[in-house]
């Protein structure tokens, strides 16, 4: 039986299949790793396109870098369910708001869809939309309100959350609650810097489908030697974690190689990525 999230893939390696039986949930998987992201040249355009009359933000530009990494290299949006392998049919993230803005105050979170050809100005569209809808105090997001109603009922909460586990185990769960969950998600993105904390390497859930987190942090210094001399220079860190099982440690280096080149020359991100590849 097919999903309504993804499209199962069945002539992968036999690494794949073995890592899939051997590691039997997400959290045996993770692989973690920490990329200080140089905030030279994101600064420089930042400031750069301020000055055109055109704010961005860091979390755009990681989110549009993302985008084309996906686009490039779509072995990064797969997941893994019951043992099997999927290819999913669209790059989603979910990404914590607070309410009001404020940090002592209730949170909420959902997910954005990004298209695979989306440019830089778009993805600031999405996340300028989402941020100013799920942060008002009188809105509620879908997930909220399917959360309120769990919980609205002693014991609910409880048994829809193993009943739903067993639904998508069985590829069975409704697409109105794919929909709804945030832990159906390309991407759950953490933006700690907005809190001024530094980073952390967010866990990945057993719950749902996401295979990737990630976890910007505060600024800092970071050691680096050019021509035999050790100068000190300025990062953004960013927490990643990754699912061991849904594509080799090779391509995912290649991946995440392209993502910091599309960061250290930011001005490609304007355009769609040069190159869509869908996986079959």
């Amino acid at each position: 039986m097919g999903r309504p999230d993804g499209k199962r893939l069945k002539n992968l390696g036999v690494e794949y299949l073995v890592g899939a039986h051997v590691m039997a949930e997400r959290t045996d998987a993770m692989n973690m790793i920490t990329i200080d992201l140089p905030e030279a040249p994101m600064k420089e355009y930042l400031n750069k396109k301020r000055k055109e009359g055109k704010r961005y933000s860091h979390l755009t530009l990681i989110l549009t870098a993302m985008v084309h990494a996906f686009a490039e290299y779509p072995q990064l949006n797969r997941f893994v369910v019951n043992k099997r392998i999927y290819a999913r049919n669209e790059i989603s993230v979910g990404m914590v708001v607070l309410k009001g803005g404020k940090i002592d105050g209730a949170s909420t979170v959902s997910k954005m869809k990004f298209p695979p050809d989306a440019t830089l100005d778009q993805v600031n569209d999405i996340i300028d939309s989402y941020i100013k809808t799920n942060r008002s105090d009188d809105q509620v997001n879908s997930t909220d309100k399917l959360a309120n109603f769990l919980c609205s009922v002693p014991g609910l909460l409880r048994v829809a959350a193993n009943f739903v586990k067993w639904l998508d185990k069985h590829n069975w769960c409704p697409k109105a609650i794919i929909e709804a969950s945030p832990f159906h998600c390309s991407i759950m993105l953490t933006d700690l810097a907005s809190i001024k904390t530094n980073s952390i390497h967010h866990h990945i859930y057993n719950f749902g489908t996401v295979s990737i987190s990630l976890a910007m942090g505060n600024l800092r210094e970071v050691p680096v030697r050019k021509k035999g001399e050790v100068t000190f220079e300025r990062c953004l860190p960013l927490g990643i974690v990754t699912d061991d099982r849904i594509v080799s440690g090779n391509i995912l280096g290649l991946a995440f190689r392209r993502f910091e080149k599309f960061l250290e020359h930011p001005e490609v991100l304007e355009l769609p990525p040069e190159k869509i590849i869908t996986e079959v």
